[in-house]
């Protein structure tokens, strides 16, 4: 067995606890946030949706090169997987200031291009929170490889340490810049980009210690290793696709979310806030996944890979299950503490409460099995049934309920959930047949 027991778990829990935390500071910062106004809160929540699109393409790159690191070192190539190491840091870095330089030049139009005509102090909010938030983006996109880098090993506790530093460091940040400087949506724009800067610098510290499996020799001697890349692109570009156009079909309908007015808006970030608590399990076990079976298909044991991804996805619903039900107990507490009207508290519940069926249902078979794929090369398969997926119900299906059928937010929740089944029914078809086995080629490394 590859894994043991105490293997998973020494992996899986600080996972968990790193997703914990990114979603419970998440939302204490935009409880500080609200305190300035829904205003604050609609304008941040907007651009969130395309700081979320435009991360998740060099987070897809980070995944690529832990699916490949992974793969090497169930091959037993450690010098190989610290080749990769190093050129998945070049990759992420030079995408990441590639964005950041296209969203500084062209932040207004792209605002005004995505959510059109939204009312003045929610958009004044939403230019400034974009504009600090870009600069972060390098930052972020050096811990996101660290930290992917660090899981390939099997190591998940050093990015969950980082990942809490950052978290502490945005909270006393927006504290003190929020409520003691008075300085609104920048404050918390600000508080974050220094987390993300310190968190970036101390993960690069970490992937260079030579006593790691992974490490990086040598960052500054400039070298392109050309195959290295192209084989991290094989793996990191469909997945970036996936992830990109998943993303901008949720900007899609935040913008017709953003015509339903300033109630939706608030509401939907708040239901937003408390949903992604409930997937968080699945996120972490998805992180896991990528190395577990990464690691099963580069030793060329496929049975061990199959076996693993059923018992991390009964995992998945269990762990889901636990979260849904403790978020229930909490829902009307938690929304409480935001500070909104009273209908738009009761909207929020109202999300939350559908979502919770739908989340335990159907969301790990939609989000966490398909990590499986990527970590096996199968990359394509979910690619292509999760932007037919995302055009057909994401979208044409929020426009149909919540816009000509006049249900507003929850009609575009309706349809969300229905992409999520659509998307479950394909990839529950194809672990079971198990092609997805089939992609990975010793060669093509």
């Amino acid at each position: 067995m590859l894994f043991s027991k105490k293997d998973l778990t020494r992996l899986i829990i600080p996972l968990l606890i790193e997703q914990i935390l990114a979603v419970t500071i998440g939302m204490a910062d935009t409880m500080m946030v609200a305190s300035v106004g829904e205003a604050a809160v609609s304008g941040v929540s907007l651009v969130d949706t395309i700081n979320v699109l435009l991360i998740n393409i060099f987070s897809a790159l980070a995944t690529g090169g832990a699916v490949i690191a992974s793969q090497y070192l169930g091959r037993n190539n450690e010098a190989k997987a610290c080749d990769a190491a190093k050129q998945l840091v070049y990759a992420v870095t030079a995408v990441s200031a590639f964005i950041m330089i296209v969203a500084l030049l062209w932040h207004t139009p792209i605002l005004h291009t995505v959510f059109g005509s939204i009312e003045a102090d929610v958009m004044e909010n939403a230019k400034i929170y974009f504009l600090f938030s870009v600069v972060s983006y390098p930052f972020l996109a050096i811990y996101n490889a660290g930290a992917a880098l660090y899981r390939a090993m099997g190591n998940s506790k050093v990015s969950m340490l980082t990942s809490l530093l950052m978290n502490g460091l945005n909270i006393v940040g927006n504290a003190i810049l929020i409520f003691i400087f008075q300085m609104g949506v920048a404050g918390a724009a600000i508080a974050t980009l220094i987390s993300r800067i310190i968190g970036a610098i101390l993960m690069l510290v970490l992937i260079c210690n030579q006593e790691k499996p992974i490490h990086i020799t040598s960052l500054l001697r400039f070298r392109l290793d050309f195959l290295l890349i192209k084989n991290i692109l094989r793996i990191g570009v469909p997945n970036g696709l996936e992830n990109g156009m998943f993303q901008f079909g949720k900007i899609l309908t935040q913008s017709l979310i953003a015509s339903f007015g300033t109630i939706a808006i608030a509401a939907n970030a708040v239901g937003n806030n408390l949903a992604s608590m409930q997937c968080l399990p699945g996120t972490a076990i998805g992180l896991a996944m990528i190395t577990v079976v990464g690691r099963c298909i580069g030793a060329g044991d496929k049975a061990q890979a199959k076996m693993y991804a059923k018992k991390l996805m009964f995992l998945t619903h269990a762990f889901i299950l636990f979260v849904v039900l403790l978020t229930l107990l909490l829902a009307k507490p938690l929304i409480g503490l935001y500070g909104l009207s009273g209908e738009t508290s009761q909207i929020a519940y109202q999300l939350i409460l559908y979502h919770s069926i739908c989340c335990v249902l159907i969301w790990p078979s939609s989000f966490t099995l398909p990590n499986c794929f990527r970590a096996a090369s199968d990359v394509r398969y979910p690619m292509i049934i999760s932007i037919i997926s995302m055009w057909t119900f994401r979208i044409g299906l929020s426009y149909v309920l919540g816009g000509w059928l006049n249900l507003g937010v929850l009609g575009v929740w309706i349809a969300m959930t229905s992409d999520w089944l659509f998307r479950a029914v394909f990839f529950v078809i194809r672990f079971f047949r198990g092609k997805w086995t089939t992609k990975y080629h010793a060669s093509m490394l």
